[in-house]
């Protein structure tokens, strides 16, 4: 049964993406596909999650059972009804009570199961604001809302459940999912690993700058910090630990670069297409404003690496124990040829994101069939189970998206976002610094028990209008507050993605935890930076984006120094300091900033002198 659903819910998208309901001269309203795929996920999830959270499952009991079955009814029912339902329930709302109750509770359940009680919390909360919310006082007054109208509302309203978040998780998250999952199945993890293997394994501290290359290399098709950590982070955890690195240092560093996956190009994370939709923008839009904060969020890691290598004397693996770049490039070539794909399709051709991913996914999974890797090559069999594995890992997501949909439904109708908007404004009152800061905060507190597609879309919908409104571009209000929910895996005192390495690394999590916020300083200030200077966004011109790229990179270069204490040898206190003010002349934003281009030229020339003393 779990298998039979499974393939119904990467059938039903399949069939909804390519259009086939045209094909064969049906009509269905968008909501009545997302009633089906939701339907068929909570039944599937009532066979995968037990109702006791970290428990194994060894059998389906007869209750869940009937819940599965429950669940799959529910989501037929409103699918088939939902033309006539959408009118009647205007009309005779009470006799639709029981069912939207019904749903809403389902969807919180199985949201609980897969993912804890976090959103649930959020949810109940919100519930009981929109409901009695209205007694508060000032702008924190919520509009008053009936049970009967406020359960309808969320449970049948394009607003709220069958609304974005859950369109964009169904239609456009699974066939990247799907592709993610041949590639991973069938070599692609172990190409990815080889390939950075051959690139970085022969310089000083060749184990870090693999896991660095690595997990930027899968993130680009796990798009899930703790899937990274531990398809990535089993080879190079212990391979880091062998060369020298300790193993907190081993642990964080795969941590910090498997959470940056999600911020990666060309295949992004779950929140980069639901940031598309609330920007209503192209993915491609996404795309190109992702490319410079990825790259200074890995080149910062990278450069911590590299000197904390350095500094331990640790040297590169000798060339004749590391496979040879062209002939992993020869065996492999195929398992780049779906990335060619999505770029051309997205860039060149101008296909929706979903269409370029199952167009990659089926290029990719005729190329597995018919080419050998290391020797194998992968039966049809094998890549049908890939395909069908897809609807248990895509559980989490189109669940979260369900229960996130019911908490904008209760934003909206509440009126709390708006509320919540003028009071944020009003509390960092002219300062965009200090409304960034508690933007920030709120993104990271809101992930210590969210994934970051849950944590982006509460923020896109009540902390980043605040940040428009004060003058932010909406793309950079929105990847910043993407980019801080991302940074709440690595972030003490619940680091999911540093609690998987260090279990791995074998060492002390809390420890691990507060090590990656060390290594991924940078990260945390990178937001910051294409707040004030829109060129690391790709806004402005040429030499803006080329002078914006150098400078900030030099500077993050600089500031990892000072903070590593190391450059050709040990540096002495006065010049970790000096590094550190020569790091912020260059990073201080030249673009919005008045004095922007003296301070970047005055750090340019503090770098030259401070790198050209510490050298000798």
């Amino acid at each position: 049964m779990r298998r039979a659903l499974e393939a119904l819910v990467v059938l039903t998208v399949i069939a909804w993406v390519l259009d086939g309901p045209r094909a064969l001269g049906l009509s269905f309203y968008t909501e009545q596909f997302l009633a089906l795929v939701l339907g068929e996920a909570m039944a599937l999830a009532f066979l995968v999650y037990p109702g006791r959270l970290q428990t194994r499952r060894e059998r389906v009991p007869w209750w869940d059972g009937l819940l599965c079955a429950g669940a799959l009814a529910a989501g037929a029912y409103v699918a088939v009804r939902y033309p006539d339902l959408a009118t009647e329930v205007s009309m005779r709302p009470r006799d639709f009570l029981p069912l939207a109750i019904l749903v809403t509770l389902l969807v919180l359940e199985t949201t609980r199961r897969s993912t804890g009680m976090s959103l649930i919390w959020y949810a109940a909360a919100g519930l009981v604001y929109a409901l009695w919310g209205h007694h508060l006082p000032g702008a924190f007054a919520a509009q008053p809302v009936s049970l009967t109208r406020l359960a309808n509302y969320l449970a049948f309203d394009t607003n709220a459940l069958l609304g974005t978040s859950l369109q964009v998780a169904a239609v456009v998250v699974v066939p990247f999912i799907l592709l993610g999952q041949i590639l991973a199945r069938c070599g692609g993890s172990e190409f990815f690993t080889d390939v950075s293997m051959a690139l970085m394994g022969r310089y000083r501290g060749g184990a870090g700058k693999v896991a660095v290359t690595g997990s930027a290399f899968f993130g680009m098709i796990s798009g899930s910090a703790v899937a990274n950590v531990s398809a990535v982070g089993v080879v190079t955890i212990p391979l880091m630990k062998r060369a020298g690195f300790t193993p907190m240092f081993a642990a964080a560093v795969e941590a910090v670069g498997s959470t940056g996956g999600q911020l990666m190009p060309p295949v992004m994370g779950a929140a980069a297409f639901l940031m598309a939709e609330f920007l209503q923008v192209p993915y491609t839009a996404v795309l190109v404003a992702a490319v410079i904060p990825a790259f200074m969020y890995y080149f910062s890691l990278f450069m911590q690496v590299d000197l904390e290598a350095a500094s331990l004397g640790i040297a590169g693996t000798p060339k004749d124990r590391l496979p040879a770049l062209l002939e992993v490039l020869r065996d492999g070539w195929h398992f780049l040829a779906p990335f060619v794909v999505i770029i051309a399709g997205l860039l060149v051709y101008r296909l929706e994101a979903e269409y370029a991913a199952l167009l990659a996914a089926a290029v990719l999974a005729v190329a597995c069939c018919v080419l050998r890797y290391r020797g194998r090559r992968s039966t049809p069999l094998e890549v049908l189970r890939a395909a069908v594995s897809t609807g248990s890992a895509v559980l989490d997501i189109v669940l979260i998206c369900a229960a996130a949909g019911i908490l904008i439904g209760i934003l909206n109708i509440s009126g709390l976002a708006f509320g919540l908007t003028l009071e944020l404004v009003g509390l960092a009152g002219e300062s965009l610094l200090l409304l960034l800061l508690i933007s920030a905060v709120i993104a990271i507190l809101l992930g210590l028990g969210l994934p970051t597609v849950g944590v982006y879309v509460l923020m896109a919908a009540l902390v980043a209008p605040a940040l428009v409104k004060v003058g932010v571009t909406p793309m950079a209000a929105h990847m910043f507050v993407m980019y801080f929910g991302m940074m709440s895996m690595v972030t003490p005192p619940i680091a999911l993605a540093a609690y998987a390495a260090a279990n791995i690394a074998q060492c002390d999590p809390d420890k691990t935890g507060w090590m990656a916020t060390r290594v991924g300083w940078a990260a945390y200030l990178v937001p910051f930076l294409f707040v004030y200077d829109p060129p690391l966004l790709m806004q402005g011109a040429w030499w803006q984006i080329l002078w914006a790229l150098a400078t900030n990179c030099l500077g993050l270069w600089c500031g990892t120094i000072a903070v590593v204490g190391f450059f050709m040898n040990r540096i002495e206190f006065w010049q970790r300091a000096a590094f550190l003010a020569a790091a912020l002349a260059l990073l201080y934003p030249a673009a919005k900033l008045a004095g922007g281009m003296a301070f970047n030229l005055v750090g340019l020339a503090a770098a030259g002198a401070l790198l050209w003393h510490a050298r000798k």
